[in-house]
């Protein structure tokens, strides 16, 4: 049997207990609390206690990092309630995520954010590889867009740009279930699904009135469109 993912529909960047309602009541089974410096939707961990603590038990909380050492992602998912990490960085290089975190990180489940380059899933592929080696490996994938080779920490996720989804669905499959991310809004996350048939979906900038404040309509209704086009791809 196929693994399955850890969430169908995740909300990241979420920044209060109320917003964290929202996405539960709204359907969204994962959210995501940030902890990358120079974010604007960064978090303390005393904060993301406050936001975890107003969802529901069948909600997974997510934590985002990057290029942070993994003793201090233990104490903050210790301290914050988290169910999962997801591991933010870039594959090499500075402010990099290296493969023997996952080990460091165990038995935290651990999720992985990669991107599209000129071979596909290239490099992705030999970062897991090297993160199965060494134990703990990541249960599930988040394909964000690419960036900038000049971009820090801060600006590596929530920047609103698109994934290539036709490049998306020629790199293939990576071994594990795959969430889209990547400029995913309430008017093209259908389409997203339809066109990658990927089985999660998450974002972050597409349901905000601002960077951090979620606007209830949108997430909403970005639960609704990605819930009913999810439904009709498992049919």
């Amino acid at each position: 049997m196929a693994p399955q993912p850890l969430f169908h529909v995740k909300v990241c960047g979420v920044m209060s207990a109320d917003d964290a309602r929202l996405a539960a009541d709204a359907g969204a089974d994962a959210i995501g609390l940030n902890f990358v410096p120079g974010s604007p939707r960064c978090l303390d961990a005393a904060t993301a206690a406050r936001v975890a603590a107003a969802v529901p038990d069948h909600v997974l909380v997510v934590g985002v990092f990057a290029a942070t050492p993994p003793a201090e992602m233990r104490r903050v998912a210790a301290e914050a309630g988290l169910d999962a990490i997801q591991l933010h960085g870039r594959l090499a290089g500075e402010t990099s995520d290296p493969p023997d975190a996952c080990a460091a990180l165990a038995p935290l489940t651990v999720i992985r954010a990669v991107r599209l380059t000129a071979d596909g899933f290239g490099a992705a592929r030999a970062w897991l590889a090297a993160a199965t080696a060494a134990g703990n490996p990541p249960v599930m994938a988040v394909v964000d867009a690419a960036v900038a080779a000049s971009a820090q920490a801060g600006a590596l996720g929530g920047t609103g740009a698109v994934v290539d989804w036709e490049g998306l669905v020629a790199a293939g499959g990576l071994g594990m279930p795959l969430a889209l991310a990547g400029g995913l809004t309430p008017g093209n996350v259908a389409a997203a699904i339809d066109a990658t048939g990927v089985e999660a979906v998450d974002t972050a900038s597409g349901v905000e009135e601002a960077p951090g404040r979620k606007d209830p309509e949108k997430v909403r209704r970005f639960c609704e469109a990605a819930l009913a086009a999810l439904a009709r791809a498992r049919r």
